[in-house]
């Protein structure tokens, strides 16, 4: 086994103590032969972690093939001294994969009393939202303007790694912990990203209401800040984000819409009218002017102005026909500071696929 060690510079890109003690954090990656823990092979485990007021860069090499138990031990004892471990889609692949290896070699090993933030997980609501073609580590990076010097995937270093057992040549050996060096120096630059759902955890301060005929227009401020403006677009509205500032536009619709009565059964209605009563009310009706309500005519009308609706909303929701496409609720003005429902509704623009 070959072990390095070194300090490196990482740059302040997020505030750190959102994810824990910066002490007490860990970032790791591995590098295996192939997906599989239970017939494939760890030959890398990397770490980077901030102590003494440095940060500092740790990688356990499997330079022959019997080394792997070795790094294995390596890694989890020096596990000992932190509390969360911070990766990139450890949760998927990463963790499950080294217990596999334990459980081959039957060491005594686990993530026990060890937090878990992957920032995959945390970012894959995003995807839509940040236009993300893929959810890769070199794909976050790129879209937070990071371009690193290594131009190989693990996938195509397995090849590598299995003539090095071979050659044992420099240079192969240098691209694979290159590899490994630059995803762990970049997965603490890419931290960033956590501040989307960061700004969607937060409450938006609501600083201005325009009405227009169409139209609302909010104004809205977050006291997390973006490092690149995103936007998007559904039939519920538009909502876009640049720095701590956001803009959500919200289509007005103007007229007459119509709430309807599940309870169907319970309700006449009233033929020249237009509109449903219950019972007790239209038994009062004379008989050549109501009939039983059905599904599609158990329903009142209203006049005013509405806006379009998710399955956000606790009070009536109004359709311009049965089963229409779109729920609507009536707008009045003060609606959107009602406690949480500004973020559900940007959310649901936000988050839709």
């Amino acid at each position: 086994m070959i072990t390095i060690q070194k300090t490196i510079t990482l740059p302040d890109t997020y505030p750190l103590e959102r994810l824990g003690r910066l002490e007490d954090l860990l970032f790791f990656d591995i590098e295996t032969t192939g997906f599989s823990g239970d017939y494939t092979h760890l030959y890398l485990i990397g770490c980077t972690y901030f102590q003494k007021g440095t940060w500092h860069l740790i990688q356990w090499f499997a330079d022959t093939a019997d080394s792997e138990a070795e790094i294995l031990h390596s890694f989890f004892h020096f596990l000992e001294q932190f509390k969360t471990v911070v990766h990139f889609n450890g949760d998927g692949f990463d963790i499950p994969y080294l217990l596999k290896r334990c459980k081959a070699f039957k060491l005594p090993y686990d993530f026990s009393g060890i937090s878990s933030i992957d920032i995959y997980k945390k970012i894959k609501p995003f995807r839509s939202l940040l236009k993300l073609e893929q959810l890769k580590q070199k794909s976050i990076e790129r879209f937070l303007g990071i371009y690193r010097e290594d131009q190989y995937h693990g996938g195509q270093l397995i090849d590598v790694y299995k003539i090095y057992l071979q050659t044992h040549e420099d240079e192969l050996y240098d691209m694979l912990m290159l590899h490994n060096r630059e995803d762990l120096e970049g997965m603490p630059l890419i931290l960033p990203i956590l501040n989307y759902p960061d700004f969607f955890e937060h409450p938006f301060l609501l600083k201005n209401e325009t009405v227009l005929d169409d139209r609302v227009i909010l104004q809205l401020e977050n006291p997390v800040f973006l490092p690149v403006s995103c936007a998007c677009r559904t039939e519920l509205g538009s909502f876009s984000a640049d720095g701590q500032k956001a803009v959500l536009e919200i289509p007005l619709y103007r007229g007459v819409l119509k709430h309807f009565y599940e309870n169907y059964k319970d309700y006449y209605y009233l033929i020249y009218e237009d509109t449903a009563v219950h019972k007790s009310i239209g038994e009062f009706v004379e008989k050549s002017a109501r009939k039983k309500a059905t599904a599609k005519t158990c329903f009142t009308k209203k006049e005013g102005s509405f806006f379009p609706l998710a399955d956000i909303w606790d009070k009536p929701m109004f359709q311009e026909e049965y089963h229409g496409k779109l729920l609507f609720g009536e707008y009045t003005a003060g609606i959107f500071e009602c406690p949480g429902f500004l973020e559900k509704y940007i959310k649901k623009i936000a988050f839709a696929k």
